[in-house]
């Protein structure tokens, strides 16, 4: 597990429905028994071995959250020979009867992972032949003597506040490569989507956790440790930080939630989470603990239910009026981060199954840091020195939004998915501080009461600790993406994605002189329009929890995010330009125009070539056997209410969907998309039914195929399928969807969401 941080110091020194009427997240779900995840392991493995994989090649659940409404989402690591592929894992999303409806997916297996591969897992033209598979996975040096070595580099002197491990892997040790398209470019014309992140090697080695303490400071790595000699491959922090009436420091007299215990009162809320350590959402007195292995101590007592008084904390007494104010800031905190997700997403606590979590107020002497631990899901809060107090609201938000990333994504904390991860926690700080600002009620999140600013309060100076809306004004944090972007500490590397979050809510400006400007944005109107911070922030919760894995950089991000978007506005909806634009705003994809997301081939935005994609206007755009596009009893559609049913027949039959379509010569990219589900009453291994997928040019030449999918490969919901069309640039296609049906036993092949995107 990772362990979390807000690192304070460093930082200075260094036409639908409404989204919340439309989609909210799952109440807490049942985690399956051990036989229901063998079963689903099971259908994720025959899918594999059906595509020709053997046995060496198979799946284990590591977590299962609520997903939007009726959804469960379960996480899959990929194994190899029994052992976990780190970062390479499948997102599965399920119905109520336990049905595969989607799934995400970062593969990085061997033998499966191309050097080069497109972002829907097509290989990228002239691809050289992937990596070699490890011929032999027996290690040459034991666990103990990995943790001997991690140990040594990392806190030879430190002490172990939490047991160490050390799990034996593949490690996929990566590299990043141009995609063809930006092989001519200079460094600093390169956008995220130009680069690629491609297996380089494989290597047999451990994953080593040490949770330790040394020297007054809690140190918590991860190392990657080569099995067979013992080298250091990689290592990263893995601490990530950032009804009584109670008289806090920040925001006045503010309501809590206690509970009557004897003649006094406790600091447990029983009406936010169950379970946990004290069985519900609690404040505990560390009393000075120390930070190498903090105590969180009691639940905080007093025999009144008025507790602290409004001041910083003067060093004496922490359990006295004045030592109950920091217990005052993170009750309130901890009440209004619950009520934000809840109320605006439908998720409860920190892993939407409403387990409780504690906050510890009083960590060490005069202490400037507050860390969010994994281990015991709990959040620590120092007195301050430098800085005051560390429980103000955004901080508090911040921290247990690591909780919410710990449980879902669990993006690794290095690189570009370390930065994402970090990011994830300022946005739930500031969206936590804008409900909890406008009276910490109703079902959205408030479009004003948030300052755009991580950690202002808590500053002596009343410098924050970061800029979203310019994270360069910290003097480290960049404004864009740049191909340095992973070197930098994830605190820094936050920053572009912090200043997307931004744009996409509020909007830019067009002035070059305004911290509110970006010179990426090139289209029209130069001043990008925010969606607000409620559709934003539903957004982007849909896409961290839904679709990130634990390797998304910002090219997988700015991917996924767009997807969540389309699916909770629609495809060609000003909220899913919105994200493009934001993205685009630092250099993260091309930019596009506002009205209808136009814009030209190569030096404009991203857009669609093809007519009618999800067949809601019948068949305008399709030519062939037309008959297949409509609503029919027995199928569903991916999105709207139309798709095209191809087979389904029980009976020989042949049927065609084709479209023209022009590729200018100017674009730099072309990529057809689509939404596939394949069920079938076939039995065996033998192919008889079939849908292919080619395409070729409308003056002549020989046909491709893209794609044959058959009644080997069926899936219990649709797939989303990608392909690069690049290599059509400059020529108008005919795109042909066909299907033949053996004489018995049905084989469908229902399509939807067809598109084929231009930049």
């Amino acid at each position: 597990m990772n362990q979390h941080t807000l690192l304070l110091v460093a930082c200075l020194l260094a036409a639908p429905l409404r989204a919340a009427e439309l989609q909210l997240m799952s109440a807490p779900v049942r985690i399956a028994t051990p036989q229901e995840s063998a079963g689903l392991v099971s259908r994720l493995s025959t899918l594999d071995h059906r595509q020709g994989l053997g046995a060496d090649y198979s799946f284990r659940i590591s977590s299962q959250h609520p997903g939007v409404t009726g959804q469960k989402i379960t996480r899959a690591q990929h194994t190899y020979k029994g052992l976990r592929v780190l970062g390479s894992e499948s997102v599965v999303v399920t119905n109520p009867a336990g049905e595969i409806v989607g799934v995400s997916i970062a593969d990085r297996r061997p033998g499966l992972a191309p050097s080069a591969v497109t972002p829907g897992g097509a290989p990228t033209p002239d691809t050289p032949a992937a990596p070699a598979t490890p011929a032999d996975t027996a290690p040459a040096i034991g666990t103990d003597e990995a943790i001997r070595i991690a140990v040594r580099a990392i806190a030879p002197r430190g002490t172990h506040r939490w047991p160490p491990s050390a799990e034996l892997l593949i490690y996929p040790v990566m590299k990043t490569v141009r995609a063809p398209s930006a092989a001519g470019k200079s460094e600093e014309q390169l956008n995220a989507t130009d680069l690629q992140e491609v297996v380089d090697r494989y290597a047999l080695a451990y994953l080593v956790q040490l949770r330790m303490a040394q020297d007054g400071k809690v140190i918590y790595f991860d190392v990657v440790v080569d099995a067979r000699t013992g080298a250091i491959i990689q290592q990263w922090p893995a601490l990530q930080t950032v009804i009584g009436s109670g008289n806090s420091q920040y925001n006045g007299v503010v309501p809590i939630n206690t509970t009557l215990s004897g003649a006094g009162y406790q600091m447990l809320d029983a009406s936010r989470g169950a379970g946990g350590k004290f069985g519900a959402m609690a404040i505990t007195n560390a009393n000075h603990s120390s930070p190498n292995n903090p105590d969180p101590g009691g639940i905080y007592t007093n025999a009144g239910n008025t507790w602290g008084d409004g001041q910083q904390y003067n060093g004496g007494s922490t359990s006295n009026a004045n030592g109950q104010t920091a217990a005052v800031n993170a009750l309130w905190g901890l009440m209004n981060t619950y009520d934000t997700n809840k109320n605006v997403l439908g998720w409860q606590s920190l892993d939407g199954n409403n387990t409780a979590t504690y906050i510890a107020a009083h960590v060490g002497t005069g202490y400037d840091n507050a860390f969010y631990d994994d281990s015991c899901r709990c959040m620590y809060i120092g007195d301050g020195d430098f800085f005051l107090s560390l429980g103000s609201i955004d901080v508090i938000g911040h921290e247990m939004s690591h909780g919410v990333t710990a449980a879902t994504a669990d993006l690794i904390y290095a690189g570009e998915s370390g930065g994402l991860n970090e990011s994830n926690s300022d946005i739930g700080g500031e969206m936590v501080e804008a409900y909890a600002r406008n009276g910490g009620s109703g079902g959205a999140i408030p479009a004003a009461g948030n300052d755009w600013m991580m950690g202002k309060e808590i500053s002596r100076s009343g410098e924050p600790l970061r800029w979203m809306y310019k994270p360069h004004k910290d003097g480290s944090s960049p404004d864009a993406w740049s191909v340095n972007l992973k070197n930098l500490d994830v605190h820094y590397s936050s920053g572009p994605n912090n200043r997307m979050f931004y744009f996409l809510s509020q909007g830019s400006s067009a002035d070059p002189a305004s911290d509110y400007h970006s010179p990426f944005l090139v289209r029209t109107p130069a001043a990008m329009t925010g969606i607000g911070s409620d559709k934003a922030y539903r957004i982007w919760f849909k896409a961290l929890t839904t679709k990130f894995t634990s390797s998304t950089n910002y090219a997988d991000a700015r991917d996924k995010v767009l997807q969540a978007a389309q699916e909770l506005y629609g495809t060609a909806s000003k909220e899913a330009i919105a994200v493009q634009r934001a993205y685009a705003a630092i250099n993260v994809g091309a930019d596009i125009d506002e009205q209808g997301g136009g814009g030209g081939g190569g030096g404009g935005g991203e857009t669609e070539r093809l007519v009618n994609g999800g067949f809601e206007n019948g068949v305008t755009g399709w030519s062939g056997t037309t008959g297949v596009i409509g609503n029919f009893n027995g199928q569903d559609a991916y999105e709207g209410a139309r798709y095209a049913w191809l087979g389904g027949n029980g009976r020989r039959a042949t049927e065609t969907l084709t479209q023209r379509v022009a590729i200018p010569a100017d674009a730099t990219s072309a990529s057809l998309r689509f939404a596939l589900h394949i069920d079938t009453a076939e039995t065996g291994n033998t192919v008889y039914d079939r849908l292919m997928v080619t395409v070729r040019n409308a003056n002549g030449g020989a046909t491709t195929t893209l794609a044959t999918y058959t009644n080997l490969t069926p899936a219990d919901g649709y797939q989303l399928r990608s392909f690069d069309l690049s290599a059509w640039k400059g020529q108008t296609v005919i795109l042909s969807f066909t299907l033949r049906e053996d004489r018995s036993k049905q084989t469908s092949f229902v399509l939807d969401k067809v598109s084929l995107l231009t930049r």
